[in-house]
């Protein structure tokens, strides 16, 4: 959602204790090198809705214009911006 929608709401809990996200994301579709249907998330923030079924408008990039690059399944990534983070129990089922 990187650059492209801001939250519904701000639902952090305090520094030293963990954040939760339930994320629903569905991926783009394409046919050869055309997109037929965007992707989209739904994101709860420590129970707290803050995406609602957001329409992704392309690849989330650090710099330059959104892209649609076709794909299929692959790994999914987690950033922290060079600063201290943690992360646990992280589930990936699909749907």
């Amino acid at each position: 959602m990187y650059k492209q929608s801001i939250p519904l709401a701000k639902a952090l809990v305090p520094t030293r204790e963990w954040n939760t996200y339930d994320i629903i994301y569905h991926a783009p579709e394409f046919d050869g090198k055309e997109k037929t249907k965007s992707a989209t998330m739904t994101v709860l923030h420590n129970g707290v809705l803050i995406q609602d079924h957001f329409i992704l408008k392309g690849t989330i990039l650090y710099i330059g214009w959104l892209k649609n690059i076709p794909h299929g399944k692959g790994p999914i990534r987690l950033q922290d911006h060079g600063d201290a983070v943690s992360y646990r129990n992280i589930w990936v089922r699909e749907l």
